[in-house]
Parts: structure tokens; C-alpha cells; sequence
């Protein structure tokens, strides 16, 4: 992987508490493979698998599942929370898999693509994939939204002001818009059967807690508590605040409606 993140222990069970599991999304994915495909798959990849939370929805579809990562704290927490018999986790870069050319039938890198070196990443991705074999890259922008009855609104400009705070410590390596370089990753696909949906739309019912903890867990995030714990405690305590005052509510326990935008791209390699 070109950049090393999430690696501390905590961090690792953090991702496994908050981040959104996608479910919706494998549907998409086992739908663009099946029609043309007859017997059942053999093995799949999940590239980037971090805590397992995407590799183990794969496992009903595949004789056998593997997911990498780099990390060895994001792989203990993946290997500590699976029971699918089918599914093992190896440690290793997204641009050196350790599998054979042309033994994967599904290649899959959930919110992990953006931080490979991508140019060879893609190269390697084909080099692992059977004839007919999948591709699919998916992630979702940062800029999740809050549903709460009248609230709505009010709740969302209080988002925009907890992202507003945390683009300063965006990563470099991102650039300005993570959808753009899985746009640039489709486009730059030699494979002529794919497609590219740029924004579907997820909700999840979380707390107002399981909200902030989820934004908690982004590398801008991280990177303002590494600068400042106490400046990065202080805004999410901020934020919290003004969520429950939004909603005229007092427990951070309470529930709200979470709507991430994915984005995605499928490709099948001739």
C-alpha cells in the first residue's frame, strides 16, 4: 500500500464499532457477476480488508474468501470477530498479492483503493484475475448527512461545521475529492464491460454517539487528535452538543437516521 494507516490496536476496534458495513453494496456486486457466470465462484479478494467487516459478507458466495491488509492490528481484530470457516486473512501490500495470475474470480477493495498506489494496484488486480473475472472498487465522501424529523436541517449545517473543522488534516495523498480517484481508476480500466455510479445512497439508523464515533475514526480526525487531543476532544464535544440541542434531546444515545453516499465502480476483465 502506498500509505500505512490505521495500524494502532485502538483505531483497529474503532473502525470494527463505527464504520458502516455494506451490505447493499455486495448485493451490487454479486448482481454485475452472476449473469454471466453459471457454476459458483471459487475464491475472492477483499484487498485493504482492514477489520473484516466487508470480507465476511462475501463468504455465501465463495468457496473460499481471502482477506489482506497491511496492518497487523486490523487484521487480529478481523481474525478475532470471524467465524465463516471459509474465510482467512493474510498480511501484505495491495500491490503484491500473494496469489497466482489468473485465479481470482472477484477482486474487491472496499474504502481501501484510494490509499494504493493505484497505477499498480490496477496492474496487479489483472494480473491475479481469471477471464471474466470481477473488479470493484468502492468507497463513500466523508460528508455523511443526519435525518431527525425537523431537525434535518439544522443537524446538517452542525455537520458541515464538524467537516469544515477536520479538511484541514485532509491526507495529501487524496487530493481534493476521493470520488474523482475512483473516477480516474474507472476511467484509466482498459475493460470495456464495467460501470461507475457516483452516488448511491445508504442509510443506517446509529446514535448521535455512533455518529460522532464514526467520523472519529477518519485519518483527518486522527491526525487533528494526534496534533491536539485536547482541541480534538473539544470539537467533538462541541459538535455532540449542538446535535442534541438540534434535536431536543438529551442522551447522546439517541437514535437518528446516518445516509453515506457510496460511490463504485464494476469491471469484468475480458
Amino acid at each position: 500500500m502506498a500509505v500505512r494507516l490505521y495500524e494502532e490496536s485502538d483505531h483497529a476496534a474503532a473502525y470494527l464499532q463505527y464504520r458502516v458495513t455494506p451490505t447493499e453494496m455486495i448485493t451490487r456486486i454479486m448482481d454485475f457477476m452472476k449473469p454471466k457466470v453459471e457454476k459458483k465462484f471459487n475464491l475472492a479478494l477483499d484487498v485493504g480488508c482492514g477489520c473484516g467487516q466487508g470480507t465476511v459478507l462475501l463468504a455465501p458466495f465463495f468457496d473460499q474468501v481471502v482477506g489482506t491488509d497491511i496492518s497487523p492490528a486490523q487484521l487480529d481484530v478481523a481474525q478475532a470477530n470471524s467465524a465463516c470457516p471459509n474465510v482467512t486473512y493474510r498480511q501484505c501490500p495491495g500491490e503484491e498479492l500473494p496469489f497466482e495470475s489468473n485465479q481470482v474470480d472477484l477482486l474487491v477493495a472496499m474504502t481501501a483503493a484510494h490509499w494504493f498506489d493505484r497505477p499498480r494496484f490496477l496492474k496487479e488486480a489483472d494480473r491475479v484475475l481469471k477471464p471474466g473475472g470481477c473488479l470493484a472498487l468502492l468507497s463513500y465522501t466523508m460528508d455523511m448527512e443526519l435525518e431527525y424529523g425537523d431537525a434535518t436541517s439544522a443537524l446538517n449545517n452542525i455537520c458541515g461545521e464538524f467537516y469544515a473543522a477536520l479538511r484541514p488534516f485532509r491526507d495529501p495523498h487524496l487530493g481534493s475529492s476521493s470520488s474523482k480517484i475512483y473516477l480516474d481508476m474507472f476511467e484509466s480500466c482498459s475493460y470495456t464491460d464495467k460501470e461507475w455510479n457516483g452516488c448511491l445512497r445508504l442509510k443506517r439508523t446509529v446514535t448521535v454517539n455512533g455518529y460522532i464515533g464514526m467520523v472519529e475514526t477518519f485519518t483527518s480526525y486522527r491526525k487533528l487528535k494526534q496534533k491536539d487531543a485536547a482541541e480534538a476532544k473539544l470539537l467533538s464535544d462541541n459538535i455532540r452538543t449542538k446535535l442534541l440541542g438540534a434535536m431536543q434531546v438529551s442522551s447522546p444515545d439517541t437514535e437518528l437516521t446516518m445516509v453515506i453516499k457510496y460511490f463504485y465502480m464494476l469491471a469484468r476483465k475480458p
